[in-house]
Formats: structure tokens, C-alpha cells, sequence
């Protein structure tokens, strides 16, 4: 049963940090794109875009839109390993 546990935080650790890695990994490309001269306007237009979808699933806040999501991954992500975990208890018993 601990292999269970440590899995299963394992893959709730993994699932939500990566998410927030993407889009935080996103937003610094794109605030060092408006930065750059000629493409500046790129930067700014995805950096605002970016906010804007996160302010969505944050109620107006896109930091919380960020942990939403991320928990939402996270979620989904220990649903799958204790099905896989269930799955694999249920072969290996016939």
C-alpha cells in the first residue's frame, strides 16, 4: 500500500508543477520577446493574451487561474495513476 502513496504523490507533485512550468516558462519568453526591438509588439500582444486566459479560470486573477489549472492537472493525473494502480492489482490477482 505505500507504493501506492508514494506514487500517488509522486504523480500529483509532477502533474501540477508542470503545467506551471509551461506557462511561467511562456510568460518569461514572451516578456523577454517585448523587450526585443522590431518584434516587441509580439511579446506584449501573447503576454497579455496569456494573462487574459489565465485571469479567466482565476475569477479575474491570473495567478489563481495558474493553481486552478495546475490543480485540475494534478487531479486528473492521480486519477489515472490510482486507476493504473488498480488496474495493475486487478491483473496481477488472476
Amino acid at each position: 500500500m505505500s507504493n501506492l502513496f508514494r506514487s500517488l504523490l509522486l504523480t500529483v507533485l509532477l502533474t501540477f508543477f508542470t503545467p506551471l512550468l509551461l506557462l511561467g516558462g511562456v510568460l518569461v519568453t514572451l516578456l523577454g520577446i517585448s523587450y526585443v526591438p522590431g518584434i516587441s509588439m509580439i511579446g506584449q500582444i501573447g503576454e497579455s493574451q496569456i494573462l487574459s486566459f489565465l485571469s479567466i479560470f482565476g475569477s479575474g486573477y491570473p495567478f489563481q487561474g495558474m493553481l486552478t489549472i495546475g490543480l485540475t492537472c494534478s487531479t486528473v493525473g492521480g486519477l489515472f495513476d490510482v486507476y493504473n494502480f488498480y488496474l495493475y492489482q486487478d491483473v496481477r490477482g488472476q
